[in-house]
């Protein structure tokens, strides 16, 4: 008898088989896997078009996901005569249904009060304040802006403390008089445009102080000797500390300028302090009211003459107190007409809020110190 056949081997067909039919599930898959990202794509482009920035993102991903996909499945189609891959069954893609909500989500509407209107959307910076200097130059207008009547208020304020400490004595005047003579140096560097000008400003202050102390040293009777010699010394000082300074040569000059003349008002509202102490209590109280008649809303030349004879009215109300009486009126009228010409300068050139109250408040009572010494010795 003959050997029995082998039984014939028909695996590798079956292998073959099997794979073919298991790469026909995948190729079917690849297409309803590509049209469930279309279809879920599209509500994402209409919720790009509704303008939802957000779902843009998710997007991408998916678009990118998409080659991927279906070069991995033509690999696995192609590699299936050789080996049988394990078989894979289309899944949805997790991010793609996130984006429904997304389009679904309602835009919100602008803000509507009371009234109806429409509310814009906020914004950060704002609008920046235009002064009533930056105002008035853009308008072509005049430089001369008045200081106004607080400032006035406050020149009023500083000039009777020094009226009432001057009848007190001279230690008593010095306290209100080293916050005139700060305010005059801060002042007048602010009104010719220079701050912070730390420097300048504690240069002329100082000067300030070293005259009030020579003159109390040397008595009210060498006040011009005491005055003039700290003056004398701080303009060379002044001049001195310039020339050592690095910046260009105009710059230079306009900081000695600006930091002797500051200095020297300063220095000259000493003059307060070495004048009789009736002058002061009348000059003063004149000084006070004739700048708050200056601030009253009339025409320029009618508050001039109103805010001179309140200055006289003061000084013969405030002298009839003291030891001048009627000389007084002289005396009053005197110290408002440098008073004035202080508060003229003071509102010169645009100033801001700052240099008013600053140099408009300082400036009309250190402008008086030299008319009030003068008249004062005069009267006497």
């Amino acid at each position: 008898m003959g050997t029995p056949l082998p039984p014939e081997n028909h695996a590798p067909h079956q292998n073959h088989a099997q794979a073919q039919n298991d790469a026909q599930p995948q190729n079917h898959a690849q297409p309803q896997r590509q049209a469930q990202a279309q279809n879920h794509a599209q509500p994402q482009n209409q919720a790009q078009l509704q303008g939802h920035a957000q779902a843009q993102n998710p997007a991408q991903p998916q678009s990118q996901a998409q080659p991927h996909s279906h070069s991995q499945a033509h690999h696995y189609d192609q590699a299936g005569s050789r080996q049988t891959p394990a078989p894979q069954h289309a899944s949805p893609l997790p991010s793609a249904p996130a984006a429904a909500p997304l389009a679904s989500a309602p835009v919100p509407e602008p803000a509507t009060g009371d009234t109806g209107m429409t509310y814009g959307p906020a914004t950060l910076a704002g609008n920046a304040r235009v002064t009533d200097a930056q105002r008035a130059r853009l308008e072509g207008r005049s430089p001369i802006i008045e200081p106004g009547m607080q400032p006035a208020a406050l020149t009023a304020v500083l000039g009777l403390l020094l009226s009432g400490a001057a009848a007190i004595g001279s230690y008593a005047l010095l306290v209100p008089l080293v916050a005139l003579q700060a305010v005059t140096a801060a002042g007048w560097f602010r009104l010719n445009g220079m701050w912070p000008a730390r420097q300048g400003i504690a240069l002329a202050f100082l000067g300030a102080l070293v005259s009030d102390a020579a003159l109390l040293a040397a008595g009210r009777e060498n006040a011009p000797a005491a005055i003039f010699g700290t003056l004398g010394v701080w303009v060379l000082l002044c001049l001195v500390l310039q020339l050592r300074s690095h910046a260009d040569p105009d710059e230079r000059m306009y900081g000695l300028m600006a930091t002797v003349a500051s200095s020297a008002l300063a220095v000259l509202a000493t003059g307060h302090l070495g004048a009789e102490p009736d002058a002061v209590t009348v000059g003063t109280a004149a000084v006070a009211v004739a700048v708050l008649a200056r601030a009253l809303p009339l025409p320029t030349p009618a508050s001039v003459v109103v805010a001179l004879l309140a200055a006289a009215g003061a000084g013969i109300a405030v002298g009839g107190m003291t030891g001048l009486g009627a000389k007084g009126a002289l005396l009053g009228a005197g110290a408002a007409v440098c008073a004035l010409i202080g508060h003229r300068v003071a509102s010169y050139d645009y100033p801001s809020r700052f240099v008013h109250f600053t140099a408009g408040v300082a400036l009309p009572l250190a402008a008086a110190a030299p008319a009030v010494y003068v008249l004062g010795r005069a009267l006497a």
